[in-house]
């Protein structure tokens, strides 16, 4: 029987979602936990149903993203960047960032990177991937047979960590809804995930890289990659050939000519 939903509870819903809206967050997660532990499978079913009716009023009153009537993919990334403005929304924009870091690249690649955050160089410069581990990146890309203004690069989130720390969760979670509008205006064929934060972050999956490796993922109406983090491949050359392998895992996916050399 379906559940309808207390009429204050609905306003207090559609309130909250127009307040997301206003911040520029249009995409909303449940995170999967068990907070019925230890209740009895009627009442446990019972939760379930009033959880799957709050998330389809969210759907029902969730207004449509503003870049959605752009004439392109260019003007939809800019009404993104616009709406994510100079963001306060974590505690990052009081700890040291000096600018926040979008994206760069083709607004309608084929094929997109997503790294973990922006570092020093990053930060200084507004662009992903510039330092020592972009100019691998760089490199990776040219293996291919591409370069890097055919593909799109971004990281997970959006401002630099203080002292390239790891992004805590509630960093990922307040930064990733912009990241997801990014993806939705590209609509990349393959999205590569590099290093195990951004695999872990997207995928929703705690597993060690040696799991997350090797394997196509179904992701928003593409397809994901794995492979290791250029700063990692920096530490650890040993590394590289196992990326190369997921690179071409990639390209085969593209219909990209394989080359018999890899990136140096």
């Amino acid at each position: 029987m379906p559940i309808t939903l207390d009429p204050t509870l609905r306003r207090e819903l559609a309130k909250r979602i127009r307040y997301y809206n206003e911040l520029g967050i249009y995409d909303f997660y449940r995170r999967d936990s068990d907070p019925a532990a230890g209740i009895q499978p009627e009442e446990r079913e019972s939760m379930a149903q009033r959880a799957s009716a709050v998330e389809e009023d969210l759907i029902e009153n969730a207004s449509s993203r503003p870049e959605s009537t752009a004439a392109d993919s260019s003007q939809a990334l800019r009404i993104v960047r616009e709406d994510l403005g100079d963001c306060t929304r974590c505690r990052l924009h009081k700890q040291g960032r000096k600018q926040i870091v979008f994206g760069v690249g083709n607004p309608r690649a084929e094929l997109m990177f997503i790294g973990e955050a922006p570092g020093a160089d990053e930060d200084e410069q507004g662009e992903p991937f510039v330092g020592r581990a972009g100019q691998l990146l760089n490199n990776m890309i040219k293996a291919m047979g591409l370069c890097r203004e055919d593909v799109y690069i971004a990281n997970i989130i959006k401002c630099r960590p203080p002292g390239n720390r790891t992004p805590e969760r509630d960093e990922c979670e307040t930064c990733s809804p912009f990241l997801m509008r990014q993806i939705a205006v590209i609509k990349p064929k393959v999205i590569v995930a590099l290093g195990a934060v951004a695999a872990k972050t997207l995928l929703a999956i705690n597993a060690p890289m040696a799991e997350l490796r090797g394997h196509w993922y179904d992701f928003r109406a593409t397809k994901l990659a794995v492979t290791y983090h250029p700063a990692f491949l920096l530490r650890d050359p040993r590394q590289k050939k196992e990326a190369w392998k997921d690179l071409q895992m990639v390209m085969k996916e593209l219909g990209l000519e394989i080359p018999a050399k890899g990136p140096q």
